[in-house]
């Protein structure tokens, strides 16, 4: 939101980026109904993680996603895949975040950053313990999957020195680009929309399949 914020200040007190900023101004609104998020949220229900976007939304100075998350009970996780299952021909995974020989013993894992986009949460259903701030130890990097995200580049790992807060229905969650969050414990599930601002990070006008033929034209 500062970063928003800032640009439409520089906006106003300087006319010579008027014609860049303009360039690609939408000249529409984007509609996502209820019916939309609900069908994708539906076929998220018998999966223990998963995080779709509907839309990608181009705003002109930025790109907006908007989509909805499952997350099953941390409490009941699914069972550990057998060995041998990862691609044996995948590149070696490029670390991020801080390298250390020795993890604090109060890590937490499954933290994450977004290299590029803020993210928000509204929780739709459901709750849990989330956690946020601190930094990422021996951390993954992983690409931007495809056009419609659900994230753009992130790093994920084992989050040192987080803060947990309990989310439940109703509650909002602001994490900017690079701030640590996760989940620490879910009871039985929390379903949440996310909202996404991000640099042009993922594709423009990009439209989940599962609501394709829901979007009027």
């Amino acid at each position: 939101m500062k970063s928003t914020a800032l640009k439409v200040l520089l906006f106003a007190s300087v006319l010579a980026p008027v014609a860049v900023f303009g360039q690609n101004k939408p000249d529409t609104a984007t509609i996502i109904t209820k019916e939309m998020i609900d069908t994708i949220n539906k076929q998220e229900q018998d999966r223990p993680t998963l995080d779709e976007n509907a839309m990608v939304v181009d705003l002109g100075y930025e790109h907006f996603s908007v989509g909805v998350i499952h997350r099953g009970s941390t409490r009941n996780p699914p069972p550990p895949r057998p060995a041998g299952a990862a691609n044996a021909n995948a590149p070696a995974p490029t670390p991020c975040g801080r390298q250390m020989a020795s993890v604090p013993a109060d890590a937490i894992p499954g933290g994450i950053t977004h290299d590029f986009q803020t993210e928000a949460y509204y929780v739709i259903s459901g709750g849990g313990t989330a956690f946020v701030d601190g930094y990422i130890v021996n951390g993954r990097a992983a690409p931007m999957p495809a056009p419609g995200g659900p994230n753009g580049p992130t790093c994920g790992g084992m989050s040192v020195g987080s803060r947990k807060v309990e989310l439940k229905v109703g509650d909002i969650m602001i994490a900017p680009p690079g701030v640590v969050h996760g989940w620490a414990d879910i009871p039985d599930h929390v379903d949440y929309l996310s909202f996404r601002p991000s640099q042009q990070v993922m594709q423009a006008g990009w439209v989940n399949p599962r609501i394709a033929d829901m979007v009027k034209k």
